[in-house]
């Protein structure tokens, strides 16, 4: 009977005030697991948090610097596909989330109901937690495009407290450093993986300090757009560049009429042969984009087949090793 083995992953910038208190409440022991791991990715702390980390007696890596919560949990992710977890799962360390919720936020990937599962805060209005309206608003606002993106309802897109299989494990590969939490949820279904959303009570703001993601709505609204943008790009190119080609469609049939228009009521080009040139000029942008999409579909899919192949070809090689053990 095989081992089970569960890693979960904290990312920790200067949290000394909080991270010993949170490791020593994961607990010990969970139905369906076997091993339970903590490991702390310290992304360049200048605090005392890696003393604290190792007083707790959970593992840890660090960073030389800071390099950004998406890519601390990169890191972690890494760590799980290198040493062959079964299961992941990702928290804060600055005491917002509650770490005897974890059996709960991680049964339904130990059950095979969902591949990953994200912990909700406004799925369920009892559970609404403390925040300011700025912050509500743009989760809301952010949840809604998700949704939209990827034909499933969303509530919270988010909340950095998750579990994973060792599926989505395998088939991560996320870019962002500011963050991961859209980048991931949009890879998860674009990949053909479910999502569950698990309503829990978790605090709004921090007890120390400010986030360091979402502190600045401006620069969040912007790097998160720009992750999003790159992942859409990345797994639905014919997608992203339809809509461009629709936008340049768009203003190139309307300076088409207003040229046609102009010239059948006056019967001259002039002054508005501009709007002709022009109208050229957009309908070809849009041709070039369709084609521009259809060619980084192409490409796209042809990705796709080469690294299921790659992962049939080690999970073939693993499976004979387990034989020979």
């Amino acid at each position: 009977m095989s081992v089970k083995s569960l890693l979960v992953v904290i990312p920790c910038l200067n949290e000394e005030k909080t991270i010993a208190t949170v490791i020593s409440a994961i607990p010990n022991t969970i139905n369906g697991i076997d091993r339970i791991d903590v490991l702390v990715v310290d992304d360049g702390s200048t605090d005392a948090s890696v003393k604290e980390v190792e007083k707790a007696g959970a593992y840890y890596v660090s960073h030389p610097r800071n390099k950004g919560v998406g890519a601390a949990f990169r890191t972690g992710l890494n760590y799980a596909r290198v040493h062959d977890y079964d299961f992941m799962l990702n928290m804060d360390g600055d005491g917002q989330f509650n770490p005897h919720d974890i059996p709960e936020l991680l049964a339904p990937v130990l059950s095979g109901e969902a591949d990953m599962t994200t912990a909700s805060r406004f799925k369920d209005k009892k559970l609404h937690p403390k925040m300011p309206a700025i912050k509500k608003w743009g989760n809301y606002r952010i949840s809604s495009l998700v949704s939209v993106l990827t034909g499933q309802k969303f509530y919270d897109v988010s909340c950095g407290f998750r579990a994973y299989s060792k599926d989505i494990i395998r088939t991560l590969s996320l870019l962002g450093n500011f963050t991961y939490t859209h980048e991931a949820i949009l890879q998860t279904v674009f990949n053909g993986f479910s999502i569950v959303e698990v309503p829990l009570e978790i605090r709004g703001e921090r007890e120390f300090g400010k986030s360091r993601v979402a502190s600045n709505l401006w620069r969040y609204a912007k790097q998160t757009s720009s992750i999003i943008g790159s992942t859409i790009i990345s797994h639905r190119p014919f997608t992203a560049f339809a809509f461009i080609a629709l936008f340049f469609g768009i203003i190139g049939v309307s300076l088409g009429i207003f040229f046609i228009y102009h010239r059948f009521t006056t019967g001259a080009f002039e002054p508005h042969i501009w709007a002709g040139f022009s109208s050229a000029y957009f309908v070809g942008l849009a041709v070039i984009s369709l084609l521009f999409g259809q060619a980084a579909f192409m490409f796209t899919r042809h990705h796709k087949i080469t690294k299921n192949e790659m992962n049939l070809l080690v999970d073939t090689i693993l499976q004979q090793h387990q034989k020979k053990e």
